[in-house]
């Protein structure tokens, strides 16, 4: 047996679009982490590597920076409104999922900051589909009107820096404290 034929025996087999699901959704999870640590201008080539992909295959589903980060952005805003969705959502719990995210994600806090004046950009959309999962779990009486919870995030979001996630969200939850807001467990919504 040639040192060829023996590194191509051990080659996985090509699932072939069986494969591009997971490889974007390990794109996807590669990209939060690798900008969580290294900020929105890490290396592609990075966010690949980590993934266990090549950087065809990232291109293949991103065919730029933009394109990743609206994934990212994306999915951030779907398991906000997953974990409202969710048969037990409760704000708090909603809260924790939320600063998760900000902990994480140096994009989703720039979400969280889109400028509404612009007239409907996709990222301002994101922006008021947060809000709305967080308006309609919002009880009666709550300290907070729905008004005063929004800029409770865009205030929250605006403290959490910090160069860990564990900085990050510590910082998230001391703000979270000074507003007087209870926040359930930081964690990412796992349905």
């Amino acid at each position: 047996m040639t040192e060829r034929s023996g590194r191509e025996r051990r080659r996985p087999a090509n699932d072939g679009p069986r494969a591009a699901a997971r490889n974007r959704a390990a794109l996807i999870a590669a990209a939060r982490e690798i900008c969580a640590e290294q900020g929105l201008e890490a290396p592609l080539s990075a966010i690949a590597r980590r993934a266990g992909v090549g950087q065809g295959v990232l291109y293949r589903h991103f065919p730029d920076r933009a394109s990743l980060v609206s994934a990212v952005l994306e999915e951030n805003v779907r398991q906000v409104e997953q974990a409202a969705e969710a048969r037990d959502a409760a704000l708090p719990g909603l809260l924790g999922v939320l600063t998760w995210h900000l902990a994480e994600s140096a994009a989703f806090i720039g979400l969280l900051h889109a400028d509404r004046t612009g007239g409907g950009s996709a990222t301002a959309a994101l922006s008021d589909r947060v809000q709305h999962s967080l308006r309609t779990h919002l009880p009666p009486g709550h300290p907070l009107s729905a008004e005063d919870l929004e800029l409770a995030v865009a205030m929250v979001s605006a403290a959490v820096v910090g160069p860990t996630r564990e900085d990050r969200q510590r910082r998230a939850l001391a703000a979270w404290r000074l507003l007087g807001v209870e926040v359930g467990p930081v964690r990412p919504f796992d349905g």
